[in-house]
């Protein structure tokens, strides 16, 4: 029988969906303020363009899974979410209601009851984790190494696309060695997302391995089925004043015909003995 369908969603689903809101205002907040060089702003853009296809896909889910779809579209600030996914700056503040909602249904839940499901749910949660690392280091990789490199002499990154491309590269820890820093600063930070990249992969890795090669719950509980059905079950001792059992079969009773035809046997193989004893006494010369 399936689940009733529940306006919460996993518990550290929901934590991703509402850190990366918080990531995307983050992010028009600098695009509109803070970062006024074309390059940099290029890459906002496209980190902006990635979190509107997370949550074009976090809209569709909510509303296949929601346990009225009118009801999330119109009252749950469904229109919302889905405008806020378009690729249009002007309706990307409304991520705010996002946020709003992740924070309410978390705030339901209960601090205590969130770790305790984070903590149980340790695969789900890693391989959340690596996705939400992966794209802040992504992004401000890329935003670190442009703003150093730009304007380096020699340098090699240059452009919004050098920078995204070296970051991708470096973390993936493929290492094609087309894009590279030149400075020492900009070197630091190569480090930085070299290390921060194996740590990623190799997690990765061992999720995959541990999601493909261990075996599932259900065939891990048939065996176990198995042997509880072959196991015969103990036998329960009777009370001490229970009746004998009706299968136990009863004394058979005697049978005179069957003695006297025994008596008659053994009086024969006595009469065979006596003779055989008085031809013995004859062949050694007895009396």
């Amino acid at each position: 029988m399936s689940a009733p369908r529940s306006e919460l969603k996993n518990t550290g689903y929901e934590i991703f969906i509402g850190i990366l809101s918080v990531i995307s205002i983050f992010n028009l907040v600098l695009v509109y303020a803070f970062v006024k060089d074309p390059a940099l702003q290029q890459i906002l853009t496209v980190m902006n363009a990635l979190f509107s296809a997370i949550f074009l896909g976090d809209f569709i889910y909510r509303i296949l899974t929601a346990p009225s779809a009118s009801a999330y579209f119109f009252r749950h600030f469904g229109w919302a979410d889905l405008l806020a996914s378009l690729p249009f700056p002007q309706v990307k503040i409304l991520r705010v209601f996002r946020l709003v909602r992740v924070s309410r249904l978390l705030r339901e839940v209960g601090i205590r009851a969130v770790w305790n499901t984070v903590t149980k749910d340790r695969a789900g949660s890693a391989l959340l984790v690596l996705l939400l690392m992966g794209i802040l280091v992504l992004e401000f990789g890329s935003l670190a190494i442009l703003r150093i490199e730009q304007y380096a002499e020699g340098a090699n990154i240059t452009s919004a696309s050098d920078a995204l491309w070296y970051v991708i590269v470096t973390i993936s820890t493929v290492g094609y060695g087309d894009q590279y820093p030149v400075t020492d600063l900009g070197r630091l930070v190569g480090s930085g997302v070299i290390v921060i990249g194996v740590g990623i992969f190799g997690t990765f890795t061992g999720y995959l391995a541990n999601l493909f090669l261990s075996p599932r719950k259900s065939d891990a509980a048939a065996p176990d089925a198995a042997t509880d059905a072959a196991t015969p079950a103990p036998a329960t001792p009777a009370p001490a004043d229970a009746p004998v059992a009706a299968s136990v079969p009863a004394p058979a009773a005697p049978d005179p015909a069957a003695d006297t035809a025994t008596v008659d046997e053994l009086r024969g193989l006595l009469a065979e003995s006596e003779a055989s004893l008085a031809r013995m006494k004859v062949l050694l010369g007895g009396p």
